[in-house]
């Protein structure tokens, strides 16, 4: 086998980085209003997940035919968690000086506070790791694609920290290291974090009454 022929495996490496990038930029392209990029996220991971089930088919037409199906739900649950991101980095601002400025048994209120505004924060990543990813894949309810992202994120937690690693490795490289990077950006985290949420969506999607050959849980 040649080193360079098409199923090689530099070849294929090279391939989907070639995809990531074109991916990464539908992504900012269809991002850029921001009320849509819980919809544009929702299509990226559409077609991710397509590449590591082997199942892709027209990178384009998948993309954008995956941000009009899902598009109010996508724009409707990204609305509510950037509403709660916001708050939630207010709170942490607030209590950042309080904490510093306080004393005593005031310093001890404000420290339980914060552990919990931590921990909300911490619940809230995962939930966003996943319900991009889950809003592709399967259909269910507003509320119980929130519920369903948790519960996963952390029964499936080694899968979580690595996802959330390659996201923060991809922005450290990205700010600190090579800047050029980010045309890679998010559509290489997505696909390499589709190698990982695919058997775990998969695995948590399987319905035992349907048993196909080809059983498909991406639409």
């Amino acid at each position: 086998m040649k080193i360079f022929s098409y199923d090689s495996p530099i070849s294929q490496i090279l391939l989907k980085l070639a995809w990531s990038c074109y991916l990464n930029f539908l992504w900012l392209i269809c991002s850029l209003p921001v009320f849509t990029i819980g919809a544009a996220t929702t299509a990226l991971y559409s077609v991710t997940l397509k590449i590591a089930a082997e199942k892709e088919s027209g990178l384009t037409s998948q993309f954008f035919r995956s941000f009009r199906e899902n598009f109010r739900q996508a724009t409707f649950l990204w609305l509510i968690l950037l509403a709660v991101g916001g708050f939630l980095a207010g709170d942490g601002y607030i209590l950042y000086h309080l904490f510093y400025t306080s004393q005593g048994a005031a310093a001890i209120f404000w420290t339980i506070i914060s552990a919990l505004v931590i921990a909300a924060s911490v619940a809230y990543v995962i939930i966003l790791l996943y319900i991009f990813p889950l809003t592709a894949s399967v259909s269910n309810s507003s509320l119980a694609m929130l519920k369903n992202s948790f519960l996963i994120g952390t029964h499936y937690l080694f899968c979580t920290i690595l996802t959330a690693g390659i996201h923060f490795m991809m922005f450290y490289i990205t700010v600190s290291v090579f800047t050029p990077a980010a045309i890679f950006g998010e559509g290489l985290c997505a696909l390499a974090s589709s190698y990982l949420l695919y058997g775990v969506i998969r695995a948590c999607s399987f319905d035992p009454n349907e048993r196909q050959e080809n059983d498909e849980i991406i639409k």
